[in-house]
Order: structure tokens, then sequence, then C-alpha cells
């Protein structure tokens, strides 16, 4: 081990440079993270760097290319749930020790959007992205990577393309819900998903799945999705509690969906109230005494700044993909237990 990293450290950028057939300033372009290098060379001069085993020192590498007075720019959802400006606020916290500032921006969920937001960032010369994308395939950012500017994909993992991401277990968020609901006697259990085509809802679907195709079969009967919002959320929970044989208890997708289900629950008699769980944590869950399974975003965010700055600093690192645990905290919304009966309601 000791040889392979006093190797790494006697390779040149000169020896590299050498081995692409570039310049020493072209190497020293591409490895550095500067745009305007072709995709072509910088292929080059990635493979020639692994090929001898070359590693920049990260802080020469910074503040020799002038990082350290730029930008990072977060493109994320809907900033008016609470996950995203905890998710910034992390993020900043890292970038901003290195002197760099944090751009942010919102897709609205539209891909669209997106790749309206990706060209604005990358016209303003940000040096990173962090991305919790709304696109089904991710193959556009691999222009982004081609100039230099490293992508890094957080909550929702990218799509035919290499890049480093940070997600959570959302089947083991899915598993842990209904696992807690079933062992207090659930078994009319709702699920009031986000939209049906992000992988963040599919993979908590299939973890309850697991724990409830067999114990509670009807249980799918109960799932609802598309709603990512308040409004919508509320529909749905009217939908649901007006049933004849209503749910015992309901887990919320997302932290919109939550307090789209508690408005709708609040406007209800309180004596046959469903169970609530919510998927993600906002600060007023503790206040309220909602159960919740989730994960560390601000390790999460943590973690995204970290990867944003070692690809800058070294752009041959191999990609990291990091799974971050969820974990339940049992409230009141789960205290009581269900009714032995779960009897349908008198017509």
């Amino acid at each position: 081990m000791q040889d392979a990293r006093e190797h790494a450290q006697r390779v040149t950028l000169a020896q590299v440079a050498d081995r692409a057939g570039v310049s020493l300033k072209t190497a020293s372009r591409a490895l550095g993270g500067e745009q305007y290098v072709s995709h072509e060379t910088l292929t080059k001069v990635l493979a020639a760097a692994n090929a001898l085993g070359y590693r920049r020192n990260a802080a020469a590498s910074l503040l020799a290319s002038g990082h350290l007075a730029e930008s990072i720019g977060l493109i994320a959802g809907d900033f008016t749930n609470p996950f995203y400006s905890a998710l910034a606020q992390s993020v900043e916290e890292d970038i901003r020790r290195q002197g760099m500032h944090l751009s942010v921006a919102t897709s609205w969920e539209s891909a669209e959007q997106e790749r309206r937001i990706i060209d604005d960032l990358a016209s303003r010369q940000a040096k990173a992205l962090v991305v919790v994308s709304a696109m089904s395939d991710h193959a556009d950012y691999a222009q982004v990577q081609a100039r230099g500017v490293p992508v890094v994909f957080v909550d929702r993992p990218a799509v035919g393309l290499d890049a480093d991401s940070v997600v959570f277990d959302n089947r083991m968020g899915g598993r842990l819900a209904a696992r807690h609901l079933l062992g207090l006697g659930h078994t009319r259990i709702a699920f009031v998903g986000d939209y049906a085509w992000l992988p963040t809802y599919r993979e908590r679907l299939e973890g309850m799945a697991a724990v409830l195709d067999e114990a509670a079969s009807s249980w799918r009967n109960l799932l609802r999705d598309d709603a990512h919002d308040v409004a919508s959320s509320r529909a749905l929970t009217r939908e649901l509690v007006a049933l004849r044989e209503p749910p015992t208890a309901i887990v919320a997708g997302n932290n919109r969906i939550l307090l789209g289900v508690l408005e709708e629950l609040s406007t209800t008699s309180t004596d046959d109230a469903p169970a609530v769980i919510g998927i993600d944590e906002p600060e007023w869950a503790r206040v309220m005494g909602i159960t919740t399974v989730a994960g560390d975003v601000e390790a999460a965010g943590h973690h995204a700044a970290r990867l944003a700055l070692a690809r800058l600093a070294d752009r041959t690192r191999p990609v990291e993909h990091v799974v971050l645990p969820m974990r339940l905290t049992p409230r009141r919304s789960t205290a009581r237990r269900a009714s032995d009966s779960e009897s349908p309601r008198a017509e």
C-alpha cells in the first residue's frame, strides 16, 4: 500500500500529458475540471491518469484552478418541502468552509425546467452540480461532465450515467413502516404516495409490499399515488376515510403529503382516526407527536458536498455511491393499537 501511494506521488502531470498525447496545459485544464475541454480529449487524459495512477493534491488543485472562489449549483424539486431546505443548508455549510457559495434553483419536478436550469448554471460557470433530479434518464448530464463540471445526484440515483450519488435506503423505510403497523395489529394500511414515476416512491412501495403482500394482502386496495402536494394529499385522504372499510393506518409518502393527510384528518372525528406514519421528518412532526421513518438529510448534504469537492480536486477518482439508512421514530400518532375486529363502517 505504501509503495502504491509513493508511486502515485511520483507520477507527474507531464507524464500524464505525454501519455495522452496532449500539452501540459491541456492536461492541467482537463484534470482541473475546466470547461471547453472536448469529450475526446478529456477521455484520453483521464485514461492516461488512471493508467499511471496519477492523483492530484486536493487543496493545491482547488487553489490553483480558482475553484475556491466559485459556486456549486443545487437543483431541487420544491423548496416549500423542508427536506430540500435542510439539504441545501448542509451542503452550503461544507462548501462555505472552502470559500465557495451555493446557487439554488427549483425544477418544480419538471424535466424541461431542469434542463433550462442546467444550461443557466453552466453559463454562470458553476463548478459542480448537486441534483435532486426530475428526469427519468440522465444521459444529458454526460455533456455537463464532459465540460468538466462534476454532477452529484442526491435522493434519486442517476440513470444511464456514471456519477457520484447519495441516496437513502427507501426499501428499508417501507419495510420499517409496514412492520411497525403490523406489530400494532393493523392490516388495513393505506399508502398515500408521491408521483408514481419517482424512484423513491417505487422503492418505498417495494419495501412495504415485501412485508404486507402476505400479511395483509388487501392493503393494495388502499394504495393511492400521485399526491405530491398538500391539496392532492387531502383529496386522497378524504377518499380513503370515506370508504366503507377505511384504513386504520395511513403512511404518508413525504413531508407535504403528511401535512395534507393531517389537515384532512383534523376535519373528521378523532374517535376512529387512523394511525399515521410520515416518511421524512419535518421539525413539526416532533411537536405534533407524529411517528416518522426518515434518513439523515443533513448527512446526505454533507456527503454530497464532500463528493462534489473531491471530484473537483481529482477527476480520476472512482465513482462513489453512498446509501444512507432510514430509521423509525415511534410517537403518539401510532401509540394506539388497531381494534381487534377492524369492523367495517355501518352504512
